[in-house]
């Protein structure tokens, strides 16, 4: 199995239910850390949970660097890997990262197993949080503070500080979940024909 055949069954599988929610977000390729990294799923709702896939025919390379952008910015992540990485994933990733193995079964069909749950992340970042906003987005909600004319003026990265500075790390993740959910003009990139039937609730946000 490639990334693209886990990645739609674990939409059709595991993820339908929060497809159906109208106050949840799922978006395939988030890019984190200025699009540096990019998520393979995202789930937004009440938390921010991320899902890395590698599949038996990808590297292990890039996990690291992976890794460090997902920790910064998710309440929960899980990595999908074929069997390929049973037993040796364990050795890449943080012990509150979740493990789910995909298998495939002899007529087919696409099976996910939970090896481990994910659990709460105590060490997200409020700037790698701020960075998920566009510009227009970090300006809006600093305005709203009553912040100076000359700071809204200010680079994206500024103003991603000034944000983390004026409000709390639970502030801040809270409304960049709203601003995320309400985005209107995102859509579902790497997989059009599933956008069109089961997503149609979900593309729309």
């Amino acid at each position: 199995m490639n990334d693209v055949e886990i990645r739609k069954n674990f939409h059709r599988k595991r993820l339908r239910w929060q497809h159906a929610q109208k106050d949840t977000l799922v978006i395939d390729e988030l890019g984190l850390n200025h699009g540096k990294c990019r998520a393979d799923i995202a789930v937004v709702n009440g938390q921010f949970v991320g899902y890395e896939i590698k599949s038996n025919n990808d590297s292990l390379r890039r996990l690291e660097e992976q890794v460090k952008s997902y920790n910064a910015v998710f309440d929960k992540v899980s990595i999908i890997v074929g069997d390929r990485y049973i037993k040796s994933i364990q050795n890449y990733i943080p012990e509150w990262w979740g493990i789910i193995v995909s298998i495939k079964g002899s007529r087919g069909a696409v099976n996910f197993n939970i090896v481990r749950k994910a659990q709460m992340n105590k060490n997200i970042d409020p700037i790698s949080i701020a960075q998920l906003l566009w510009r227009d987005e970090a300006v809006e909600i600093l305005f709203s503070q009553k912040l100076p004319p000359k700071i809204l003026r200010q680079p994206r990265d500024v103003l991603y500080e000034q944000l983390a500075i004026f409000l709390t790390a639970n502030e801040l993740r809270k409304i960049v979940r709203d601003y995320l959910k309400k985005r209107r003009n995102w859509r579902c990139p790497e997989l059009p024909s599933q956008c069109d039937d089961l997503y149609q609730p979900v593309s729309t946000l």
